[in-house]
């Protein structure tokens, strides 16, 4: 069964996020090393948590894998974009990690 990756940079207080790295620099880091693993991919850019509420979310990035064996090489492989984290937001990230269901 398919398995999935999701990574939410959430807003916050005093938080930033760089979007401009994030998609020319980061993701290209992920590539390099998760991308042997990823089947698919989407990143979500954050406009709004609802009519008039600002966003909860900078970005929310989905990351869909053949098997929980493939998602395991790429969280395996994930150092160096984990370490690229702060070089584009210091917002506290969260992970996600589910079997796609539908």
């Amino acid at each position: 069964m398919a398995a999935s990756l999701q990574v939410i940079y959430p807003v916050g207080e005093d938080t930033h996020f760089d979007y401009d790295y994030y998609t020319t620099t980061h993701m290209d880091i992920v590539a390099e090393h998760m991308g042997p693993f990823i089947q698919a991919q989407t990143v979500t850019k954050g406009l709004a948590g609802g009519p008039d509420v600002p966003p909860g979310a900078y970005a929310i990035a989905t990351f869909t894998f053949a098997d929980q064996a493939a998602l395991d090489g790429a969280m395996a492989a994930a150092g160096p974009a984990l370490a690229d984290l702060p070089n584009f937001t210091n917002s506290q990230a969260q992970m996600l990690i589910g079997e796609v269901i539908a």
